[in-house]
């Protein structure tokens, strides 16, 4: 059974781990890559064979929301002992660093190179309400900070809008040769994550980033959900 905002509720909780947003986004119709949580080194090795090489393997852990800047990430991981390495030095340098901070376990998803970076997010404005947010994602969010913005309920010409009110639109069209990313898979998503903070208005923020678009479609790389 899918994790779910009610079990969030029941339990008290406010940041929810990437797993746990990614299982309520997946209950929500939006496409997630597959991603299982180990909560040891032989069931990171067992579900990464399971899975296939190359995986990538991330912290899981409430405290630590920026994962990466935590020393909380490893990819491109290829066989048991690489997974295995990664997994000790990743837990001893989150110990070390942040010896307070509670471990959930790590999370195990397989290493998806190909297409676009987008982000998708959801932020709550004090006049407007809850606001749905698109752009280049990755890196570039934070560089180039190339946005749109539209406020919920979304309507499916908005989601169109917003896709094409960025100024990096062209990545999305296709450059040297690259084929065009698959735009109504995009605005699907925009409409679908819309519908699902209307119904849930306890988001308080929510992100997608990465989320890996191309030609067949998208797909979330990485999630985050916080709670009134």
């Amino acid at each position: 059974m899918l994790f779910s905002i009610e079990e969030a509720k029941a339990r008290g909780l406010k940041n929810l781990t990437e797993f746990e947003a990614k299982e309520i986004l997946k209950a929500a119709g939006i496409p997630v890559v597959k991603t299982l949580l180990a909560r040891s080194k032989k069931e990171a090795q067992q579900f990464a064979a399971s899975i296939g090489y190359p995986v990538a393997m991330k912290i899981s852990s409430r405290e630590l929301l920026h994962k990466t800047e935590a020393g909380g990430v490893s990819l491109d991981l290829n066989g048991a002992e690489e997974v295995g390495l990664a997994y000790d030095r990743m837990l001893k340098n989150i110990m070390t660093k942040y010896p307070c901070s509670t471990i959930e376990g790590v999370t195990i998803q397989p290493m998806i190179s190909k297409g676009v970076e987008v982000v998708i997010g959801v932020t709550l404005d004090p006049q407007f309400g809850p606001m749905v947010m698109f752009g280049l994602g990755g890196i570039f969010v934070e560089i180039l900070k190339d946005v749109s913005f539209r406020i919920v309920p979304l309507t499916e010409e908005d989601a169109y809008e917003m896709i094409y009110d960025i100024r990096g639109r062209s990545l999305l069209e296709g450059v040297r040769g690259a084929e065009p990313v698959k735009i109504e898979a995009l605005a699907e998503i925009l409409l679908k994550l819309s519908r699902f903070v209307e119904a849930n208005q306890e988001i308080k923020e929510l992100d997608i980033n990465p989320l890996l678009a191309d030609s067949r479609g998208s797909v979330a790389v990485d999630a985050r959900i916080i709670l009134k």
